[in-house]
């Protein structure tokens, strides 16, 4: 599983295109690659549910954890049977359950308003995991030395889930939202189990993007930006510590310190 993902990566970018390029010594024709975006249609026991702005990696796991954070299935238990055609731009489930019906179709873009709608109930984070703040450090690092698309092409956002000793999964896509979906699913697909983990982030911290991670019952969320103030106060209430601004030496906790032994 995880040799055929890597070997995805590359269909995350576009292929060479030329460009012009500005700089002291004036214009000159060059050539770059940009992120891929692709629509994909979601179909659930044939009616259509989603369409996803989304990187086409993965798509795969992005369908499955989707489906999980949105609290369509608890497990692969609940899909019958999963058809993902890049080609046509759409993915199609069966679910065991074959009389449940989708909500009203909506779009999801990868921008501020890309994350799915998740209810607050039920979602506190049970858990006594913590880890030293050297290895919160240590762990960003190692994210910026995965995030291959944008040492390719720029533009991405990349997410990690990691245990103290160091990174489980990496994802990649234009919006924040499907990195933390893609792992999700890729961790349904490899029998992972998310609890007492930590989940790593180059962009930032919605309320959305901490709502996934309560459903996965994650315990710290660390990026390299900052959080939004309702995800400050959901994350204090859910028992989720949030990491700021983590890069180079240092990093600012908006939450629940105890889990860095402050």
């Amino acid at each position: 599983m995880q040799d055929t993902i890597g070997q995805q990566a590359i269909d995350g970018i576009s292929p060479e295109m030329a460009v012009d390029r500005f700089s002291e010594d004036g214009w000159a024709p060059t050539s770059t690659r940009v992120p891929a975006e692709m629509d994909l249609t979601l179909y659930v026991n044939e009616q259509e549910m989603v369409t996803i702005l989304c990187t086409p990696v993965k798509l795969n796991c992005l369908v499955l954890g989707f489906l999980y954070a949105s609290g369509i299935i608890t497990s692969l238990k609940d899909v019958a049977s999963m058809r993902v055609c890049e080609d046509d731009s759409l993915a199609d489930v069966r679910l065991v359950n074959a009389e449940y019906r989708p909500p009203a179709v909506r779009t999801l873009t990868s921008g501020c308003g890309g994350g799915a709608a998740l209810k607050t109930e039920g979602q506190k984070v049970d858990s006594t995991f913590t880890v030293a703040p050297d290895r919160v450090l240590g762990l960003m690092k190692q994210l910026q030395n995965r995030m291959e698309l944008y040492r390719a092409a720029g533009g991405m956002h990349a997410s990690a889930l990691a245990d103290a000793a160091g990174l489980l999964v990496v994802s990649e896509d234009i919006g924040r939202h499907n990195t933390l979906d893609k792992i999700q699913g890729e961790c349904l697909l490899r029998g992972l189990s998310t609890k007492d983990r930590l989940l790593l982030s180059t962009g930032r911290v919605s309320s959305e993007m901490l709502l996934k991670a309560a459903r996965m019952q994650v315990p710290i969320v660390v990026s390299r930006t900052s959080p939004t103030e309702r995800a400050v106060r959901l994350a204090r209430d859910m028992g989720i510590a949030i990491v700021g601004y983590a890069r180079g030496g240092r990093f600012t906790v908006y939450s629940h310190p105890e889990r860095l032994g402050r």
